[in-house]
């Protein structure tokens, strides 16, 4: 129904009549971003979680367990911040809080605080739009310590969150609705939403489950000619290392031949870097960044590479840090992404902070690193743990198969769903796997998202769950069961 409105002027009443903002007044590209992560399971998982507040006795279960994103400090995973992070955040927001509750804080804190008030002032204020100057330099040494080439501060760009600078960067790329970007499925949502978002093409690269969800760049090459002939333009290729949903880590020789095929298809290059940090198997699966394999292939590919305080052991994610760097890009094409940047001002100041927190932590010997230390490395052998026998237990349970994940914090396990369930989600209108995950969050309260939502080969099914959850005995049982039952009653 139309509304009726009216205004005054002078003495005369016009009426007038206006139509209420519908979908078809927006821009309808919109409704094409999707966004499984926080789609419908999570949307129920939320309404359950409100019953179960108002005190509600009828669902079953008496928690809703969110194991459908990275979400470390979340109620519910609760894993506890790192101290050292949180007593510099304490001391950014209120300097004077050093003085009013003496002998609290470490000298190394109290140190570092200052030294940061000194470079920013209050973070009540707008910074440098690509961040600030000094937490800048500090990422960049960070970078150089970690690969053993120079960094540039000014190829530095500080982010609201690595997600900031992933949608910032494909915005860029994508010059009419023929570009296109390479993108591995599985792949998190986010490039996909971007690229819907953006008006650009998805070309999709399938990972090999069979070998530990491998890169495979004969893939990424079948799927170049694909979109060639489709007419579509390739300008990027995505690499997320170590994988989201999979976890699997790139060995040096793999990444090495991207790089190569990046070269030879003129693609820019963007690595997705943020779980690096997230190693289970460090010693037998090392982390190493496309920076350094650039750097040491003297490559000319232009390379942008993503990190975030998010993920890792910090998972700040509320606090919205993160970076991204810029490597083998012109000082023109710099200067439009500074241009870009400053129209949003300054990414959050409490997140540079949190960023400067990941990349110089406290140094053996200081006051506060045996407890950094001993938090990180509680946090490191939680998720390692976790990890281990969730993808043991799920590999034991029939139908179901699931590859061990040497880095992240997820496991993307793959369930065979009967011909009869599958059926019932079709004449549902839902995906089998999203049929599954939806009676999954009824029977037990556990949220994950179905394999759907990130890609997959056709005709296999999968979910992906993170192994962020404590008490993990109870909450795979809890699968293992659900598991059974479904397979018993659509069998």
């Amino acid at each position: 129904m139309p509304l009726l409105g009216s205004f005054r002027h002078s003495s005369r009443v016009f009426r007038t009549t206006m139509r209420p903002l519908t979908l078809d007044a927006l821009n309808p590209q919109l409704q094409e971003v999707q966004y499984a992560v926080r789609g419908e399971l999570a949307i129920k998982a939320e309404l359950y979680r409100d019953q179960l507040k108002s005190g509600s006795h009828d669902l079953g279960f008496d928690k809703v367990i969110s194991s459908n994103i990275g979400n470390p400090q979340q109620k519910g995973l609760d894993q506890p911040p790192i101290t050292f992070t949180r007593q510099i955040a304490a001391l950014s927001e209120w300097p004077e809080l050093a003085q009013l509750a003496p002998g609290v804080f470490p000298s190394d804190v109290v140190a570092r605080a200052k030294e940061l008030y000194h470079e920013i002032g209050s973070i009540g204020a707008y910074s440098h739009s690509q961040g600030v100057p000094f937490i800048r330099k500090n990422v960049a040494k960070f970078i150089s310590d970690r690969d053993g080439f120079p960094s540039d501060p000014d190829d530095i760009f500080l982010t609201a969150g690595a997600s900031a600078g992933v949608s910032l960067l494909i915005n860029m790329l994508i010059t009419d609705p023929s570009a296109g970007i390479l993108i591995p499925i599985p792949q998190y949502p986010l490039y996909t939403a971007a690229l819907a978002q953006h008006h650009g093409r998805a070309i999709p690269y399938l990972l090999d489950e069979s070998s530990g969800w491998s890169t495979s760049v004969a893939s990424i090459a079948e799927g170049l000619a694909k979109a060639r002939a489709e007419g579509t333009s390739p300008k990027a290729l995505v690499i997320i290392n170590p994988g989201n949903p999979t976890g699997a880590l790139l060995t040096r020789d793999t990444m090495a031949d991207l790089v190569k095929l990046c070269e030879e298809h003129s693609l820019v290059l963007l690595a997705d870097e943020v779980y690096q940090n997230n190693l289970h198997r460090a010693a037998q699966y090392p982390f190493t960044s496309f920076k350094k394999v650039v750097r040491e292939l003297q490559s000319p590919v232009p390379l942008v590479s993503f990190h975030s305080i998010s993920k890792g052991v910090s998972g700040e994610c509320g606090r919205r840090g993160g970076y991204f760097e810029l490597t083998n890009v012109s000082a023109e094409v710099r200067a439009l992404v500074y241009k870009l940047v400053s129209v949003g001002l300054c990414p959050p100041l409490a997140g540079q902070i949190g960023v400067d927190s990941m990349v110089r932590p406290p140094k053996e010997g200081e006051p506060s690193y045996d407890m950094w230390k001993k938090e990180t490395d509680t946090i490191h052998a939680a998720l390692a743990s976790r990890t281990r026998l969730m993808a043991e237990r799920l590999n034991a349970l029939p139908g179901v198969s699931c590859v061990e994940s040497p880095g992240a914090l997820y496991l993307f396990p793959k369930i065979n769903i009967p011909e009869k369930a599958v059926k019932a989600a079709r004449d549902a209108g839902k995906e089998p796997d999203a049929f599954y995950a939806l009676a999954l969050l009824d029977a037990t309260g556990i949220c994950v998202v179905p394999g759907s939502g990130f890609g997959q080969k056709e005709g296999e099914w999968h979910y992906r769950l993170t192994c962020l959850c404590p008490g993990v005995e109870e909450y795979v049982g809890k699968l293992e069961k659900f598991h059974v039952d479904f397979t018993e009653k659509w069998g």
